[in-house]
Parts: structure tokens; C-alpha cells; sequence
């Protein structure tokens, strides 16, 4: 039984292409439905930190969540659940940068463990640019027609991400338009 549609999801779709083919020249249907897909499972809260530590604590630093993502050494438990943990992670890294960029720190690491440290803009690229690619190596079986998908999601990820900052400035706020002032 397909899934119902979520209700925000003819709105994203159409604000992504706009961005992406009106502003971008990016005309790929594919990368522009999945990425207002995104948009929809993230306008619910509930959904950004939907990793969890094992006292049940949301996971929100990357590195944590790339090493829960780990089958071996992490907490995934199975190989479809790494898949499962590196999309979702390659998804929040899309989001976080394109989306809220002022939830983005500087590129210096932080010394000692700082629970509020935010990701650089270079981590959460590099991290989303992995995770999608890991996710488009499982192409085999279920997994198959998907991970061409999944192979684009990485090589483009900078210019998905441009597209979602122009997103982000058509559902910003208006800012008015004024005349430079005059110079005397």
C-alpha cells in the first residue's frame, strides 16, 4: 500500500523546482521531489534529532551520529540499519546547512567535548557527501533502483545545498526594497 503524501508536499515540491530549475538549471525530478520530501519530514520537529543514544537522548553532533551509523563499531545493528542512519544522516546534513545556516559553527574544532557545538558548514558537507554516497553503494535487491539516486544526492550535494538556501530566502521573510542612501 503506497503511503499518503504529506500535505506540505505539492508547496515544497514546487518551491524546490523553482529554485533549483528556475534559479539553478538543475532539471532532475528525482533530486527535486526527494529534496522537498525532505522539507516534509522535517517540518515536524520530532523528526530532526530522530537518532538516539542508548538512554534515549536525541543524537545532534554528526561524529556521534556517524559512529552509531557503524555496524561494527556503532550501535547500528544491522547493514540496513547503517543504510537507514546514513540516509537520514546525509538528509539532516542537507537540511541543517541549507536550511539553518545560523545552526552552523565555524570551521575550527572545538577542544574538549561541547555538547551545544555546532557543525561547521565543511563537516556537514563532507558528512552528507559520504552518507549519501555509503547509501548509494547498498545497490542491490530493494536497494537497487534507488541507488542511482542516491549516487546524484552526493555528487551534487553543494548545489542541492545552494538551492535550498535560495528556498530558504523565497520562504523568508520579505525584506523591503530600498534606494542605497544618497551619498552627499
Amino acid at each position: 500500500m503506497q503511503a499518503q503524501p504529506h500535505p506540505l508536499e505539492p508547496f515544497f515540491q514546487q518551491v524546490v523546482r523553482n529554485s533549483y530549475e528556475g534559479k539553478l538549471g538543475l532539471h532532475d525530478p528525482d533530486l527535486t521531489a526527494y529534496v522537498a520530501r525532505i522539507l516534509c519530514e522535517f517540518s515536524q520537529a520530532d523528526k530532526l534529532y530522530s537518532i538516539r543514544d542508548a538512554a534515549g537522548r536525541p543524537i545532534e553532533e554528526i561524529e556521534e551520529m556517524e559512529r552509531a551509523a557503524d555496524p561494527v563499531l556503532g550501535t547500528a545493528a544491522s547493514f540496513d540499519a547503517e543504510r537507514a542512519l546514513r540516509k537520514y544522516i546525509g538528509d539532516y546534513s542537507l537540511f541543517v546547512a541549507g536550511m539553518y545556516p545560523e545552526a552552523i559553527g565555524s570551521s575550527r574544532r572545538h577542544r574538549g567535548r561541547n555538547p551545544s557545538r555546532h557543525p561547521s558548514i565543511e563537516e556537514l558537507i563532507r558528512a552528507g557527501k559520504e552518507s549519501y554516497f555509503i547509501v548509494s553503494q547498498f545497490n542491490l535487491f530493494e536497494y537497487e533502483q534507488e541507488a542511482p539516486l542516491f549516487a546524484r544526492l552526493s555528487s551534487s550535494f553543494e548545489r542541492l545545498l545552494l538551492g535550498l538556501t535560495l528556498v530558504r530566502e523565497d520562504l523568508g521573510p520579505r525584506k523591503p526594497r530600498q534606494l542605497p542612501p544618497r551619498v552627499n
